[in-house]
């Protein structure tokens, strides 16, 4: 099938509250065009060169999503542009953030990096680094970052039973901080090509998938 066909098909599946990112890195700016064409605006990257080499070809209306980690020297790239930095996982890079930000005039949104996974691999914060971070006056005192909401990703396991148990952690974790006066989360961003069916069955908001629309990747050697 072809991208276009792809998209088409995953779309069709998707409830109308869950936001489709459209994984194309290391992907060329003709496969985007393709999906740009067949209706998709929202696209994630994962290194903000590269990144930055697609906004400034393709059309201005797309979302440019940061999913990678993000190297605290490297916002300055795209603090022009991005619309939301996936994987924020430290004070440190939401001041970075916040600074080059300001340089723009400009909010910039984010999601919280919270580590559900049982690999060592993945980054992100646990709950108690979560709560110290959301209570701290150093955050308080972000005025050009908005924390939209959290995201995570499941240990890479043929074992639903344990995709499941950390998505619903992820949920949970998502709701009870929820609740907290200087916050107002509205995205949920879990569940990639290989589980996000499950994911949306636990609450996700935003899915991630790359292969299932572009095919597998080409990563350049």
């Amino acid at each position: 099938m072809s991208i276009a066909q792809n998209l088409y098909h995953i779309k069709s599946q998707l409830p109308a509250h869950v936001t489709l990112v459209a994984v194309s890195k290391t992907k060329p700016v003709s496969d985007l065009m393709e999906a740009y064409q067949a209706g998709q605006r929202c696209f994630g990257e994962n290194k903000i060169q590269e990144m930055t080499d697609k906004w400034e070809q393709m059309p201005k209306d797309i979302e440019w999503h940061m999913i990678g980690h993000v190297q605290t020297n490297k916002v300055k790239f795209m603090a022009e542009y991005v619309s939301l930095i996936h994987g924020v996982d430290s004070l440190k890079l939401l001041q970075e953030i916040n600074k080059q930000a300001l340089k723009h005039n400009r909010k910039i949104d984010c999601l919280l990096q919270i580590y559900i996974a049982n690999e060592e691999t993945k980054f992100g914060l646990d709950e108690k680094e979560l709560n110290e971070l959301i209570a701290s006056k150093e955050f308080k005192e972000l005025q050009n970052i908005r924390i939209i909401g959290l995201m995570g990703m499941a240990t890479f396991t043929e074992n639903q039973n344990q995709i499941k148990a950390e998505f619903k952690h992820l949920k949970t974790i998502f709701d009870t901080i929820n609740n907290q006066e200087n916050l107002k989360l509205e995205t949920l961003s879990m569940g990639m090509s290989g589980d996000y069916e499950l994911a949306i069955e636990f609450g996700s908001t935003m899915v991630r998938i790359g292969s299932s629309i572009f095919g597998n990747r080409n990563y350049q050697h």
